[in-house]
């Protein structure tokens, strides 16, 4: 009787055989393999490189924008971007930082030219007839009734100062001279020839020694639009109250004498 003894191997060791396949339970056959479990690393082949992230929107917006002088806008859009590029990991910073730049410029451009408008506006509008207490103002500003301080020197007239009437005044506007608006400039000669030809006191007053001087627009203030001439009455000394109402005492005139 010839016994085989067949030698039983170590678990685990096969010298050197590969696995065969197994038959799972669906009855699909697979093969054991040394990859872990997951996907694969992935397989760049040689020269890919992977695509550029995307340009920020509102960075080329806030360039755009920047560039047209909407500074308010083009601030806004800029800081926006920032906030973006950083958050979404895309590109445009350098055009974000750009349009923060000119929006900025832009803004402080347009709050200067505001308040220069309103400064401008301000010094165009007329004052009421009699104003509640003293203050400078523009000559362009004054209408009919409004009291001065003094008579300012001869020349062009750029501010006055105004006083209430009931104030010590010694200069009264009782008449004004409206040019059309759309008349063309007659010369410096021809405008006051016209405002003085308007000014005309009552007899009354030119018998209290009051005497009567106009303002008339020069060249430059015509081209700023200003169409207003001014009858001034000059009064020998200070008085209180209006002469347009009769508020204001007039010194006496002395008795022509009689030969």
């Amino acid at each position: 009787m010839r016994v085989r003894v067949r030698r039983r191997e170590p678990h685990g060791l096969h010298h050197g055989r590969r696995p065969g396949p197994r038959r799972r339970g669906d009855g699909v056959l697979s093969t054991p393999t040394d990859e872990p479990e997951g996907y694969p690393e992935p397989y760049y082949a040689p020269g890919w490189e992977p695509a550029p992230a995307p340009v920020e929107p509102t960075a080329v917006a806030s360039l755009i924008t920047g560039v047209l002088l909407f500074g308010p806008v083009a601030l806004a859009l800029g800081i926006v971007a920032l906030r973006r590029t950083a958050a979404r990991q895309t590109r445009g910073r350098g055009l974000a930082v750009a349009g923060v730049v000119l929006g900025a410029v832009g803004t402080v451009a347009l709050a200067a030219g505001i308040v220069v408008a309103v400064l401008t506006a301000s010094a165009q509008r007329p004052l009421p007839p009699d104003v509640p207490h003293a203050r400078d103002a523009h000559a362009a500003q004054l209408v009919t009734g409004n009291c001065l301080e003094s008579l300012p020197t001869d020349g062009a007239v750029e501010t006055v100062r105004v006083v209430p009437c009931a104030e010590p005044h010694t200069v009264q506007v009782v008449t004004d001279y409206e040019f059309t608006s759309d008349a063309v400039w007659p010369g410096q000669d021809a405008a006051d020839a016209r405002v003085a030809r308007a000014c005309v006191l009552e007899d009354d007053e030119v018998a209290a020694g009051v005497r009567a001087v106009t303002w008339a627009p020069t060249e430059a203030g015509w081209a700023r639009g200003d169409r207003r001439g001014l009858c001034l009455a000059v009064l020998p000394d200070d008085v209180t109250g209006s002469l347009l109402d009769g508020s204001a005492t007039l010194p006496t005139a002395a008795p022509t004498p009689t030969p």
